[in-house]
């Protein structure tokens, strides 16, 4: 008779469970989250909706590959999305771990990037569910070029009390639906409730969602970015100049001309080429560059390695698809990009500089033109730590080479360089950003912005800028750096800014 109710009358399970069901210390715990706006896998029997990663134990585990993997050294190992592992030795980016086949024998056994395997009962196994995730990781995900009209993702919200949230994209911008759960119930509309986040989502994809149309397809996963060309060489910051080709020009400064380019005729990379190489000190040079890439974070370009054997030499780093912020702001692209997206990638940028302030590292230049934009629009600070090698000579012996209109005051006046004159900079940034590319200090040459900042002269907002923005921005530029939020203050703030955002 239970079989048959399930069939006929979906709606009425959970009547059943409640009028029949004898094992009644499964209710109680389900009765007290039923107001947390977390789902409970007592719910629903099936182990697919657990996202839990304390339930099992990791011994013995299987994981499932989420993306292709091509070796690139003989101890890794190739993988196809799907295949299925048992993990031997965990040791940070780079596991060693075993291939299984459908019975669970061992095929071949070496080393994957962890960041391409999900345990086997994670609900990740739902290609619509990412699990915890707040709505800038989203709109990465959500935004990327493969992702139509209509794909959508089910995520957990990191914001208190909000609990489940369903995330579509609509013309290149993202909506936003909570779920609300009651009971055994889940609905985005109350005339529209239905027994789990599986028959919601299927209940979509054949009907309209408030004024949009029926749900496309699921969000397609962006890969992760790797820190490392391979696992062989992340403690090694010399390569040899051979196994790199240079393609495409991509842009040219005063202290090197870059392109993009190919590690062993297989990864894409990032190749500056630098100028002036006669008033590098070698050692310096390289002592300098094994401390930052030990710099590892989301919002920070990655760097590989350097060229230094020979005449020029390369610094590599990873490739960025978008190529820099303040380009991308100035094109049609850019032109389209709402208050979210804006404000989405201005929290992206604090969050890396929160990590170089708290890895006591000062940028020196922070501009947009020094923020690269990957698919998803996902931002990353470049040229972080480089100022103290390269720079440092010019800001001391040429004043021509200050960047004035980013630059803090007493950093022009004393030669005072901080994480307070880095906040200063990003105030900068966020002008520009929500300027869509826009000079700062329109109609003031550049050696006369300062004189302007000493009599108390700053920018206007520009004109589709928030007021909670512009306020931000102003905390930036107070006159005194004690006076200025850290970017820990700053990353909390534009968080809030986007929670506020519809």
């Amino acid at each position: 008779m239970e079989e048959c109710l399930n069939r006929s009358c979906p709606c009425l399970r959970s009547l059943w469970d409640r009028m029949f069901k004898k094992d009644k210390k499964v209710e109680e715990p389900e009765r007290k989250g039923s107001n947390s706006g977390h789902f409970k896998p007592d719910s629903d029997p099936e182990p697919r909706y657990e996202y839990s990663r304390s339930v099992a134990s990791e011994e013995g585990a299987v994981y499932i590959a989420l993306w292709a993997f091509q070796a690139r050294d003989c101890d890794e190992l190739s993988f196809d999305a799907g295949d299925r592992f048992r993990v031997v030795k965990r040791a940070g980016d780079w596991w060693t771990a075993a291939k299984l086949d459908a019975s669970g024998r061992v095929l071949a056994t070496g080393v994957v990037l962890r960041s391409y395997l999900e345990r086997a009962e994670s609900v990740t196994l739902q290609p619509w569910f990412f699990g915890k995730m707040n709505r800038s990781e989203c709109l990465s995900h959500l935004l990327t070029d493969q992702n139509k009209d209509g794909a959508f993702l089910v995520r957990v919200s990191e914001t208190d009390n909000v609990g489940h949230v369903l995330s579509v994209k609509v013309k290149n911008k993202a909506k936003h639906f909570k779920i609300y759960h009651s009971e055994n119930e889940f609905y985005v509309d109350e005339s529209c409730r239905l027994s789990s986040l599986l028959e919601l989502v299927q209940y979509y994809q054949s009907h309209p969602l408030a004024a949009l149309d029926r749900l496309g397809k699921p969000c397609v996963r962006r890969k992760p970015k790797h820190h490392d060309l391979s696992h062989t060489t992340v403690d090694m910051w010399e390569l040899p100049k051979e196994d790199f080709i240079l393609e495409d020009k991509l842009g040219s400064g005063y202290f090197a001309d870059v392109y993009r380019g190919k590690w062993k005729n297989q990864t894409y990379v990032a190749i500056k080429v630098l100028k002036n190489n006669e008033s590098l000190n070698q050692h310096t040079f390289q002592t300098e560059v094994e401390v930052l890439k030990q710099l590892r974070h989301n919002h920070l370009i990655s760097l590989f390695a350097i060229c230094t054997s020979s005449i020029p030499y390369y610094i590599i780093t990873e490739y960025m698809e978008k190529g820099n912020l303040l380009d991308l702001l100035r094109s049609p692209e850019g032109n389209a990009l709402d208050l979210e997206i804006l404000t989405d990638m201005a929290f992206q940028v604090a969050d890396g500089m929160t990590y170089l302030e708290d890895h006591n590292s000062i940028h020196r230049d922070l501009a947009a033109r020094n923020v690269l934009v990957s698919e998803g629009y996902l931002c990353k600070v470049a040229d972080f730590g480089l100022a103290r090698i390269i720079k440092e000579p010019i800001y001391l012996s040429n004043d021509k080479k200050i960047p004035f209109k980013w630059t803090a005051p007493e950093a022009i006046e004393h030669g005072i360089f901080s994480n307070k004159s880095d906040v200063w900079s990003f105030g900068i940034l966020l002008h520009e950003i929500y300027s869509y590319g826009a000079n700062p200090y329109p109609g003031i040459a550049k050696k006369a912005v300062f004189e302007e900042i000493k009599r108390g002269y700053r920018m206007p907002a520009p004109s589709k800028c928030p007021h909670f923005i512009y306020k931000i921005m102003q905390s930036c530029w107070s006159k005194q750096p004690e006076d200025r939020p850290d970017f820990k203050r700053l990353k909390s703030e534009l968080q809030e800014c986007i929670d506020r955002i519809i």
